[in-house]
């Protein structure tokens, strides 16, 4: 039963929760599938009428009930003059009750109706005489029928006036007392600033109140300083007030610490009081700290900066390493108040000093010693204007720990470009010794820019938008000693018009300086010795040249071809002296321990990455002469073959057969050409390796982090830390040593490893030659050149598989003569010296070969030219296989070593007269006129391209491609001009060159 009776409720109970749910949804779901606006009126509580409020709930504007007002704030309401509360539940939950005819005023706190003993203010309260208290509740709190107004007493024994509310007597100013006697302060005396002061004494007339904005080139009438200048002055100098001297200070200090001998204003009275309390000790036996004085200036006069800065070290080590680890510059500050209160000392940390927002972690970098910090943003004026109602003033000071461990504190002096002496912005000057140097800064001062009410908004701001704090190395320390830091603050003068469409930027910086005139020095030295030396190199590259030109004559070609050599040896001087310094720094300032060295600032990097421009355009002119001279080389290839017999051949035109020499194949000589074509850009390296592993080693592995201008070693950073910009010189220093280690080690793994045991094309070259009976002569200079004897031993190369097979197991074997050009040596490759004479014949053939391309094109018809260029080559052949073979005796030659000295000096000291010279070459100098005997220029000029690109952009990426991009434009550019010139000088068919 009484199961039966629990189904039966929860049936009804289920019953009645879809129905109810039913409903729900019935009501809801049309509400929520028509479209709507979620948008409304935007209402500030500024816009609300006079009878209305601002609904903090419904963010609109709502009226008032019947007898109410809007209140101060806007956001509720209140009785109308003359109605008491009866409730307030804020809102318009408020109840009024008019006031009777006899009791029309309304008791401060507005809950009751009161009988006034004289008139009524605006809002309907109660109102007394100057002098007056109003008294509405006796001393138990009971409400009198009858306000009454209480006159203070300000005789002698008591000397009370009321207080600002009214509602209190309290006892008289202090000055008005010591100087009348009463709580008045009547003439001749000096009422200011709320004091009262004798006008007995001599303190000086004539205050100005403006303050001055030299940025903007105008002055303001300062409310602030209206109201307070003279009364601090009066306060400090007669009184010895601490706070009034502190907050004459810093009128000093929010005027620019500008002073101007002939006006008394804010520095002037500052300097005023300073001059006489001569008589007062000094604070610290510091000369420039008097007693009850805040320091604000180191002397007044100029000059004394470089003493200040550079000749008393900071007591204390930094080291990078070690046990005596000392990495934090422990920064504190001296804080006060506009009023001259002393708020509290506090570390710079946490982003005191620093207006751009970031994390702590990062805001705190920049007292880490050796970082270099920078930081920039944009700031509106209105969130300056929220933060810094008032300005807060610092004396900064850095901690240290003496060698007894005892915690000692060194002021840091303070350049302020703003400041002005005698109406001139002396600090601005380059020159040390014309700075006035000072010691209280501030961030952002809106005060004294209010004109006419301290309420209203100010019509000017000053913002400090450039902070810079320099430390200096103590020259030649080897224990990390430093002179004391130097605060650079830079003001900007801002005339307000909307705050929230105005905006300022803001600066703070932490650098790290040392002398670099000792670096200066043994660089020019460095630069001048050897600079000498490449002078050498250069006149005898010149002299080489000369003599291999067959020209005694020095004329404006031969200056011109000497500045060119002397352009690539500077080239390598400039890229000597960069790389050694680049490494010096890098390795000096990364692996220290006690500090010694700090790396050069960015304006002290300009000299270097001059030096590196030089290197790069001299390099470059180099390389496009190098590449100019390969591409306009003569070059013939000697066919050796020669027919093996005769066949019977028809007769065109004659019906019938006559016998004719068998033909020599061209095929070979095509084959030799091709293969030349292609080794010209050979070269001992992968350029996309080398790119492409120096970019993972910067950019994947880390190396490029070395370059950050901090002390860490580290090849990663924590994402969340502070990333130091980086060093020019550093990023310069880690591309080349990279780029020469991997260039080194791939050129090594290439000749020791590839070539010998994978493949040499330049020797696989040579053989080819020797193979196809062709030998290849080259001429780069007019009367030097270079060529590879191919002349086959076994006499034929253009034979069957068969016999070739047996030609070369022979050849294994040992059973026939060995390749060289003298009989019984292994020597293939020359240099050669040819003879003026040797050069002429040359000419006069080669003359002919090329005429196709001449004039003589537009004489004759094409077969004949064809016809010309055949047995022109045929001439050449000839000739130049009679001239191997020692055919002419008037053009003859003789073989010989290269003396030592010779080979060291690039110069051979034998000119060829009468006969000409061939000099034995082992080390394949041919490739001289190709990519790869150039490998050392290429690998500079590539190198050097890629960090003039890097300095310029400050990405290794880009810098990567574009080097890459270039590499294999020039590579395109020398192989088709290069092709080019070997079809036109052997008269190979340039579609047989693929």
């Amino acid at each position: 039963m009484g199961i039966g009776r629990v189904a039966v409720a929860m049936a009804a109970l289920s019953t009645l929760s879809v129905g109810a749910v039913t409903v729900f949804l019935l009501w809801v779901l049309p509400c929520v599938s028509q479209a709507q606006s979620f948008s409304f009126p935007f209402r500030k509580p500024e816009t609300c009428g006079h009878n209305q409020y601002f609904d903090i709930s419904s963010l609109s504007c709502a009226r008032c009930g019947a007898n109410q007002r809007q209140d101060a704030q806007g956001t509720s309401c209140i009785c109308l003059p003359g109605f008491q509360t009866i409730s307030n539940n804020g809102g318009t939950d408020i109840t009024c009750k008019k006031c009777p005819e006899n009791m029309k005023g309304v008791t401060k706190d507005g809950w009751n109706c009161i009988s006034c003993p004289g008139g009524l203010t605006t809002e309907g309260k109660c109102h007394c005489p100057p002098g007056h208290i109003l008294v509405e509740r006796d001393v138990n709190g009971t409400l009198l029928s009858q306000a009454t107004c209480k006159l203070c007493d300000e005789n002698e024994n008591s000397f009370t006036v009321a207080n600002a509310l009214g509602n209190r007597c309290v006892r008289c100013e202090p000055t008005f007392i010591n100087t009348s006697r009463s709580c008045a302060c009547s003439k001749p005396n000096i009422l200011t600033g709320g004091l009262c002061f004798s006008s007995t004494g001599n303190f000086p007339p004539h205050i100005i109140s403006t303050k001055r904005y030299g940025e903007l080139g105008m002055s303001v009438t300062s409310e602030w300083f209206t109201k307070y200048l003279q009364s601090s002055a009066a306060a400090c100098w007669v009184y010895a007030n601490l706070t009034s001297c502190q907050a004459l200070g810093n009128m000093c200090v929010m005027n620019m610490n500008s002073y101007d001998s002939t006006t008394f204003d804010a520095c002037r009275l500052f300097q005023f009081v300073f001059e006489n309390t001569a008589g007062l000790r000094t604070v610290h036996s510091v000369s420039f700290w008097r007693q009850n004085l805040p320091w604000l200036f180191y002397g007044n006069q100029l000059g004394l900066a470089p003493q200040v800065l550079s000749t008393i070290p900071l007591p204390t080590n930094f080291s990078f390493k070690g046990q005596n680890q000392n990495t934090k510059l422990k920064f504190v500050a001296a804080s006060y108040d506009v009023r001259g209160n002393f708020l509290k000392w506090q570390t710079l940390e946490g982003g005191v000093l620093q207006l751009c927002p970031d994390t702590e972690t990062r805001l705190n970098a920049a007292y880490s010693f050796g970082t270099t910090y920078q930081q920039n943003c944009v700031i509106p004026i209105s969130k300056i204007l929220t933060d810094f109602p008032t300005p807060i003033f610092y004396d900064l000071y850095l901690e240290y720990t003496d060698e007894n461990q005892q915690q000692y504190i060194w002021a840091v002096p303070v350049l302020n470009l703003n400041l002005q002496h005698n109406n001139i912005f002396v600090n601005q000057d380059s020159n040390s010794g014309k700075w006035l140097l000072t010691r209280r800064i501030f961030l952002a001062d809106a005060l004294s820019g209010q004109e006419n009410d301290l309420g209203s908004q100010p019509r000017l701001i000053r913002i400090a938008t450039q902070i810079s704090l320099s430390i200096r190395l103590v020259p030649n320390t080897k224990n990390g000693n430093i002179y004391p830091p130097l605060i650079t603050i830079g003001y900007s003068d801002i005339d307000i018009k909307n705050p929230n469409s105005q905006f300022v930027k803001i600066s703070f910086s932490v650098r790290y300086e040392m002398n670099q005139g000792e670096a200066y020095t043994q660089t020019d030295i460095a630069l001048g010795v050897l600079g000498g030396l490449a002078v050498l190199s250069s006149l005898l590259k010149t002299a080489g040249w000369k003599r291999r030109i067959g020209s005694p004559m020095i004329d404006l070609q031969t200056v011109m071809k000497f500045l060119v050599y002397y352009a690539g040896d500077l080239a390598n001087v400039f890229v000597i002296i960069t790389v050694g310094t680049g490494l010096y720094w890098l390795i000096f300032f990364k692996a220290q321990k006690s500090v010694s060295v700090l790396l050069p600032m960015s304006a002290q990097e300009e000299r270097f990455v001059t030096y590196v421009g030089c290197a790069f355009a001299l390099k470059a002119l180099q390389f496009l002469h190098k590449l100019i001279s390969q591409v306009t080389i003569d070059i013939f290839f000697i066919d050796w073959e020669r027919p093996k017999g005769k066949v019977l051949k028809a007769v065109e035109g004659e019906g019938g057969v006559r016998s004719a020499t068998v033909p020599v194949s061209i095929w070979r000589t095509y084959f030799v050409a091709n293969e030349w074509n292609e080794i010209q850009t050979v070269r001992k390296i992968n350029p996309l390796f080398q790119v492409l592993s120096v970019l993972f080693l910067l950019e994947v592995v880390g190396f490029k982090n070395l370059a950050l201008m901090d002390s860490s070693s580290s090849l990663s950073r924590n994402p969340p830390s502070y990333i130091a910009p980086y060093s020019r010189i550093l990023r310069y220093a880690l591309s080349t040593a990279l780029w020469l280690v991997i260039g080194i080690i791939q050129i090594v793994f290439f000749a020791v490893f590839y070539e010998r045991f994978i493949e040499d094309k330049i020797r696989q070259f040579v053989d080819l030659c020797c193979m196809s009976n062709i030998s290849v002569f080259l001429l780069s200079h007019r009367c030097f050149g270079y060529y590879i004897h191919g002349r086959s031993v076994h006499g034929h190369a253009d034979t069957n598989m068969e016999e070739m097979n047996m030609n070369l197991k022979r050849e294994a074997e040992n059973l026939c003569s060995q390749r060289g050009l003298i009989p019984n040596t292994e020597g293939q490759t020359f240099q050669i010296a040819i003879s003026s004479q040797m050069r002429q014949h040359y000419d006069r053939i080669h003359e002919t070969l090329t005429r196709k391309n001449g004039p003589a094109r537009l004489l004759s018809s094409s077969a004949s030219t064809f016809e010309q260029s055949i047995k022109a080559y045929h001439t050449m052949n000839k000739f130049l296989g009679s001239f191997i073979d020692h055919v002419h005796k008037e053009m003859d030659y003789f073989i010989r070593d290269k003396l030592l000295l010779e080979r060291v000096l690039g110069i051979e000291f034998m000119e060829p007269m009468e006969k000409s010279i061939f000099y034995n070459d082992e080390g394949y100098s041919f490739t001289t006129v190709l990519y790869y005997g150039n490998e050392a220029a290429l690998l500079i000029y590539e190198m050097l391209f890629f960090c003039v690109v890097d300095l310029a952009c400050q990405n290794f990426i880009l810098a990567a491609f574009l080097t890459y991009l270039q590499q294999e434009i020039f590579r395109f550019i020398r192989n088709i001009v290069g092709q080019k010139n070997l079809a036109s000088k052997t008269l190979v068919d340039q579609r047989f060159l693929i």
